[in-house]
């Protein structure tokens, strides 16, 4: 017979569901959709898709999509990590692009642009989004 049930036995970490939030992969984004008023919405999902686009297309190529989140069912909260300073330049151009063709407002939409140095991060494709998700405050470290 099985040794009987004992509580230092069992497993201590604990596991939560968070029915707030939503992983999206897009090309070499992994993103973080994240709503305060329930569950991420297909709007949201087209919002990520076309961010990737504008992002894809106008920063560099070390510019990752971290986190969305949608704030009070009003604004959405870009955050985006790079290596390059200068991928900060064109975020406010991209705010308008991104609330134009979703038809919202220009302060509807805001970028946030972190850059880290390459030496604080692993440039390997997988590692370098979690790291750089790691940095950005949008994952707990892997302990």
């Amino acid at each position: 017979m099985g040794r009987p049930y004992s509580p230092r036995t069992s497993v201590t970490q604990e596991t939560t569901m968070e029915f707030d939030t939503d992983w999206k992969t897009l090309g070499k984004h992994r993103i973080k959709l994240r709503s305060t008023k329930g569950f991420p919405t297909e709007l949201m999902h087209q919002v990520a898709a076309v961010t990737r686009l504008a992002v894809d297309n106008n920063m560099s190529a070390r510019a990752r999509i971290v986190e969305i989140v949608f704030r009070h069912e009003k604004a959405y909260d870009v955050t985006v990590g790079t290596t390059l300073v200068e991928d900060r330049i064109c975020a406010a151009q991209l705010e308008g692009a991104i609330a134009t063709v979703m038809g919202l407002m220009p302060e509807q939409v805001n970028i946030f642009v972190h850059a880290v140095t390459q030496e604080e991060v692993d440039l390997h494709f997988g590692v370098y989004e979690r790291m750089l998700a790691e940095k950005l405050g949008a994952v707990p470290p892997i302990q």
